[in-house]
C-alpha cells in the first residue's frame, strides 16, 4: 500500500516521503496514529498545499523533544524493588516502571519512549537506559535499582 507520511517515522521516511509499507501496519498503526494518509493523488495535491504548517509542526515537536532531552540527559533514577539477598529482584524493572519514575522527577515520558537495551532490569545496581522523546533525539539515563528495605 502506498501512503504518504505526515511525520518522520524512524526506519521508514522522513516528512512527504511516498514510501510503500504492507496493508496491515498502515491501517493499523500509522494511518489511526495520523503520522500517513493513503497516498491518492488527492491527498498528495492537499499535503503540498500544507507542507509549510506540517514542517513547521514538525519543527516545534522536535524542539520540544530535544528540550526534554536536554533537562534528561545525565539524571540518575532511583528505584526501589524487592530483592533478594543475592542481589536478584523479585519480579522486575520494566520500561513502565523507568518511565513513570522519570515522570514523577518531572520530565514527561511514556513508556514507548523507554529502551532498555537487555530487556527488564533483574539485578540491583546501576543500568544504563535509553530515552527516546523523538526518532532524532536519544537521551542516556542511569536507573538505580536499590533493594526495598521493608
Amino acid at each position: 500500500m502506498q501512503i504518504i507520511l505526515l511525520e518522520k517515522v524512524g526506519k521508514l521516511g522522513n516528512l512527504g516521503d511516498v514510501v510503500n509499507v504492507k496493508q496491515g501496519y498502515a491501517r493499523n498503526f500509522l494511518i489511526p496514529g495520523k503520522m500517513a494518509r493513503r497516498a491518492t493523488p488527492s491527498a498528495i495535491k492537499e499535503f503540498e498545499d500544507r507542507r509549510a504548517e506540517l514542517e513547521k509542526a514538525a519543527e516545534a515537536k522536535l524542539s520540544a523533544a530535544q528540550a526534554l532531552g536536554e533537562q534528561m540527559a545525565g539524571k540518575t533514577v532511583r528505584i526501589a524493588q524487592k530483592a533478594g539477598v543475592d542481589g536478584r529482584l523479585f519480579g522486575s524493572v520494566t520500561n513502565a516502571d523507568v518511565a513513570e519514575a522519570l515522570t514523577k522527577m518531572g520530565s514527561v515520558v511514556v513508556k514507548a519512549q523507554v529502551r532498555l537495551p537487555n530487556g527488564p532490569l533483574k539485578t540491583v545496581g546501576e543500568h544504563p537506559v535509553s530515552v527516546s522523546p523523538h526518532t532524532d533525539v536519544v537521551v542516556e539515563v542511569t536507573v538505580h535499582v536499590v533493594p526495598l528495605v521493608d
